[in-house]
């Protein structure tokens, strides 16, 4: 799945108003993420990570400047379902089982769960959680509760995917092992997607190309290009120029 132009970000700017005061949150932030690539957001908190994925979202709209998802508004874009979305707090219903909670986006759009089973059931052995169907949420490790929000993101086949720090909570251990897990999804799915993370070493496994920002106001600092291959695996982890890239962001986010 590579269709359209994928996410594209024209002088996009926001400014709110903050007891009397203007804040830019963002100031003229122009970004391309190709159709099928993997791009990370990292940078310190306030920089306008999550400002940039609630435009993206159709949550609010810019000051100036504009946001385009496949050539759609990000409004037009997720009301015809091309979006999906997985936060760091996977939100589960707990009383829906882990099936019914994979086709809460197909309510909501109105359409036929019944007619999206094997679809569902393709997305729960997916992300390795085939058996588990009927499960309730309390009945899952962090860990899955995380992959269960990550079938949901999948379940209208987006062509546009955004990951908001999705393994932000679990511990180092488990969030290495679900770095490994999302790349072989994306890589099977081919979304287009846009990863917000704190993590740098998440970020060089991850992407094809990391943005760095700064703040104050938020705006991009440094482009990187990853150029590791793929597949990545943990052995990607103790390689020289794994960490070449590591201290290359270091460093621009210790400028700014």
């Amino acid at each position: 799945m590579t269709k359209g132009s994928g996410i594209t970000l024209d002088r996009v700017s926001r400014n709110f108003d903050s007891r009397g005061r203007r804040v830019e949150a963002l100031r003229e932030v122009s970004l391309a993420c190709p159709p099928g690539s993997l791009t990370a957001l990292i940078g310190p908190s306030g920089c306008g990570k999550s400002t940039i994925l609630r435009l993206c979202l159709g949550l609010d709209t810019p000051s100036s400047g504009s946001l385009a998802l496949n050539g759609l508004s990000p409004a037009d874009a997720t009301r015809a379902g091309m979006t999906g979305v997985a936060f760091q707090d996977a939100a589960l219903l707990p009383w829906r089982s882990v099936q019914a909670n994979v086709a809460l986006p197909l309510d909501v759009l109105g359409h036929s769960v019944s007619a999206h089973a094997s679809k569902i059931a393709e997305l729960l052995d997916l992300v390795g959680l085939k058996g588990f169907e009927k499960s309730l949420p309390g009945e899952l490790s962090g860990g899955m509760r995380q992959r269960v929000a990550i079938a949901r993101a999948l379940v209208t086949a987006p062509e546009v995917l955004f990951l908001d720090e999705p393994f932000g909570a679990l511990d180092q251990i488990l969030r290495r092992q679900m770095n490994i897990e999302l790349q072989r999804i994306w890589m099977e799915t081919g979304a287009t997607t846009l990863l917000v993370t704190h993590g740098i070493d998440e970020a060089v496994f991850l992407a094809d190309r990391i943005i760095v920002m700064a703040s104050r106001p938020g705006r991009i600092a440094k482009i990187i290009d990853v150029d590791l291959p793929r597949p990545r695996d943990r052995s990607m982890f103790g390689d020289p120029r794994f960490h070449a890239l590591e201290r290359e962001i270091a460093e621009a986010l210790d400028g700014h």
